[in-house]
């Protein structure tokens, strides 16, 4: 094992900015789904990768990066076994958050229907689909990567290609006609192996900022690294999604009929192709934050707002979702439209920058 890089001091201002940034962005690809005004892009789909699939990756970017981070820290002050031990309390946390917010599949009407399913026909039925979203998907992901967290550069790539094989052969074997005919979301119970491929590039990306802690300046010249292995991680993603023919560019959705296959791009499934695309994105987003926000000295405030209360803001944009849904149709004009988003991004950041002024932050 190499030797960890010196943990930065005080707060990472791009960090917190870019984290804001993509729960900012999630309010607004999240609602804006339902309304045929906007353009596809700001849409989620199955089979391309569009502006909104690459948000999720951009949250599990965010947590690699805060993951190793905070893990070395406590390996060097409390020992691996309290250190790994509050990975999985964190994770119970959040699978059981995810619990009370995505639901089980199924439901039974009465005892006598509940004795007929059995213990079998509950599990085979219940865990099959709902459960496995955002929340459930961190938790499980940083589990998964725990062996190699505090590990070396060469021993986090291997990991990270290792999940990637074993996602495709399992992916070829069984899982992928599983995962479009259940259907999934975000991946199903095997997307822990390709949500590690951003997971991980977050962890590289804090070992690039915490070499060069001196000052934002110095922070500065991590971005060419961080462009240059954005770019190299995006081609590869592309490159991939074309090994079953040559595909459309990312955000470019593909033609009528087209094939779908192991190859593609698609969050439904999250493929690794997706998945190496959009880390690679998310290293280059990630280096226009470290310009702006640690060489350039620029913040925005409705970034810290939401970057500093993740959890809640993911929590309670569903509520003012539904509150704000029951008078703007689906087919409304891009005016009215645009203004019920206003609406709700508005409320959104209210209720949330409220928590922030009275120091109420909600985390796991």
């Amino acid at each position: 094992m190499s030797q960890a890089p010196t943990s930065p001091r005080g707060r990472i201002e791009s960090l917190d900015q870019f984290r804001g940034y993509t729960v900012a962005a999630m309010l607004f690809v999240n609602f804006v789904g339902g309304l045929t005004a906007f353009h596809a892009t700001f849409k989620h789909h199955r089979t391309y990768c569009s502006y909104a699939d690459t948000i999720m990756p951009h949250f599990f970017f965010a947590v690699g990066f805060a993951y190793r981070l905070t893990y070395l820290r406590r390996l060097a002050t409390v020992g691996r076994r309290e250190a790994d031990w509050a990975v999985v309390r964190r994770a119970l946390g959040l699978v059981l958050l995810g619990f009370v917010i995505y639901h089980l599949d199924g439901e039974v009407k009465s005892w006598e229907a509940l004795r007929k399913l059995g213990p079998s026909g509950f599990f085979s039925t219940a865990f099959k689909r709902s459960l496995c979203q955002t929340l459930v998907q961190i938790g499980l992901t940083s589990v998964w990567i725990l062996p190699v967290v505090a590990a070396s550069t060469r021993a986090r790539v291997i990991y990270l290609i290792f999940g990637a094989v074993l996602h495709l052969g399992l992916s070829a074997w069984f899982w992928l006609d599983f995962a479009w005919n259940t259907p999934v979301i975000d991946g199903g119970w095997l997307g822990v192996l390709s949500w590690a491929i951003p997971m991980l590039a977050g962890t590289f990306a804090y070992d690039a900022i915490a070499a060069r802690d001196a000052d934002g300046r110095a922070r500065g010249t991590a971005i060419p690294e961080f462009l240059g292995w954005g770019a190299v991680l995006m081609l590869s993603g592309y490159l991939l999604s074309c090994v079953g023919g040559i595909a459309p560019p990312p955000f470019t959705p593909p033609a009528e009929g087209a094939v779908v296959d192991l190859w593609t791009m698609s969050q439904r499934t999250g493929s690794v192709s997706y998945q190496a695309f959009a880390a690679g994105f998310s290293l280059a987003v990630y280096a226009l934050f470290v310009a702006a926000c640690d060489v350039g000295g620029l913040s925005a405030g409705v970034f810290r707002t939401f970057g500093t209360n993740a959890l809640a803001a993911y929590i309670v944009h569903p509520m003012v979702e539904q509150a704000v849904r029951p008078y703007l149709p689906k087919d409304a004009p891009l005016w009215y439209a645009a203004a019920g988003t206003a609406l709700y991004f508005v409320i959104c950041w209210g209720l949330i920058r409220y928590l922030e002024k009275n120091r109420i932050f909600l985390k796991i």
